[in-house]
């Protein structure tokens, strides 16, 4: 290759990927076992060159490449650790309920959105501001430009009717 010649020449850039595209993809097939997240990882890889093809020289192309397709996939073994560690400690839900169970809470969350539905809006606001966004009366009091007190009451009004359309549990 032409030393002169830089990455961000597309010419040159082809002829890197010509004659560097098949060995990277070899190499970290032969890491992963799996053909797409191969073709996926150099194709990142080859991105990412184009992206900072004015600070690689053409002469460590080949090294930038085989460092980046490397790194990125022992950045998803990395991720795929942490994930199987946080299912470990999670209980899997699903299989641990019965299908009546599940239709309960179905039903139970249809009658939930429909009575939230049929509060009124100065209620309804103030509902979903407190329970939905976590905010405090004080914080929705100055959203809504309206007093604590007015807040406390719609809040009172809304969980009064939601009680009431819902029931008690």
């Amino acid at each position: 290759m032409d030393k002169n010649s830089t990455i961000c020449n597309e010419n040159t850039f082809n002829r890197v990927y010509k004659e560097h595209g098949k060995t990277i993809w070899r190499f970290i097939y032969f890491k992963c076992g799996n053909e797409a997240q191969a073709e996926d990882l150099v194709q990142d890889a080859f991105i990412k060159l184009w992206q900072n093809c004015a600070k690689v020289p053409v002469e460590k192309a080949k090294s930038f490449l085989y460092t980046i397709t490397n790194n990125a996939f022992l950045n998803e073994v990395a991720h795929k650790k942490v994930v199987l560690k946080h299912a470990k400690h999670q209980p899997d839900r699903v299989e641990n309920q019965s299908p009546q169970f599940l239709l309960e809470e179905k039903q139970y969350h249809e009658k939930l959105q429909s009575a939230i539905a049929n509060l009124t809006e100065a209620q309804r606001t103030a509902f979903l501001l407190n329970r939905i966004e976590g905010k405090k009366y004080r914080e929705i009091a100055e959203i809504l430009n309206i007093s604590v007190k007015a807040v406390e009451k719609r809040m009172s009004l809304a969980l009064k009717s939601l009680r009431d359309e819902i029931g008690e549990l």
